[in-house]
């Protein structure tokens, strides 16, 4: 084999390592986009869980029976939004909304006999965003994913 012959060789290979790349790195793109989304999914699903646990914790410190009730249910729902009692800076999240965010209570009694009062928020409706949609290549042309009813239940004082 010749000088010549060799160096043939070695440029056509270059040239099969090249398309081997480029049929592997699509598959790998899409693969790296659909983990960053489902990360991102992750990360808007925990912050709505963390802020609703965070305002039934305001509201368990409140008795329902309290003149200012009101205003530490208005207080709640700004602290799921916002992440702040006042309402002050941007949304947590986008679309995130305090339309979406409920509160109830309710008594319930034990087995000694004894009435407890809970408090329940709950915010539903809440729709995450894809940037990126992996699955397009698959079939599913969605451009969100709707999360089902996120909620906290504690017990009032």
């Amino acid at each position: 084999m010749t000088i010549q012959n060799i160096s043939l060789n070695r440029n056509k290979m270059q040239g099969a390592v090249a398309i081997e790349m480029a049929l592997l790195l699509i598959p790998l793109i899409i693969l790296a986009a659909g983990v960053a989304e489902f990360g991102r999914a992750m990360y808007q699903y925990n912050t709505v869980t963390k802020t609703v646990r965070d305002a039934v914790r305001l509201l368990s410190q409140h008795d329902a029976d309290d003149i200012d009730y009101s205003t530490h249910v208005a207080e709640a729902e700004c602290l799921v939004v916002h992440g702040t009692a006042d309402c002050s800076g941007p949304e947590l999240l986008s679309g995130l909304t305090t339309g979406m965010v409920s509160v109830a209570t309710s008594a319930m009694t034990t087995g000694s006999g004894n009435s407890i009062n809970l408090v329940t928020v709950t915010v539903t409706g809440y729709t995450f965003n894809f940037v990126f949609n992996p699955l397009v290549f698959f079939g599913n042309t969605d451009t969100s994913i709707p999360f089902g009813p996120i909620h906290a239940t504690m017990r009032q004082i």
